[in-house]
């Protein structure tokens, strides 16, 4: 798979880091958030720490499935 580079080399931009912090928040994977921002999982990583923003754990379901 290609990784999504289109924004690589801009600088963010608030909308970004508010979407960042949302799509964090409802524990959206890393990489599903590099594609939506049009960014590599390295910088989303990256970013997230330099803004203090939490990316949960990746075993946790991000689609909030209820247990049956």
């Amino acid at each position: 798979m290609s990784k999504s580079t289109r924004n690589t080399g801009n600088t963010w931009t608030s909308t970004e880091l508010k979407q960042l912090a949302k799509l964090a928040s409802q524990n959206t994977p890393t990489r599903v958030i590099g594609l939506k921002l049009g960014r590599t999982e390295a910088a989303v990583y990256s970013k997230a720490s330099a803004e203090d923003i939490g990316l949960k754990p990746t075993n946790q379901s991000p689609y909030n499935r209820g247990k049956k």
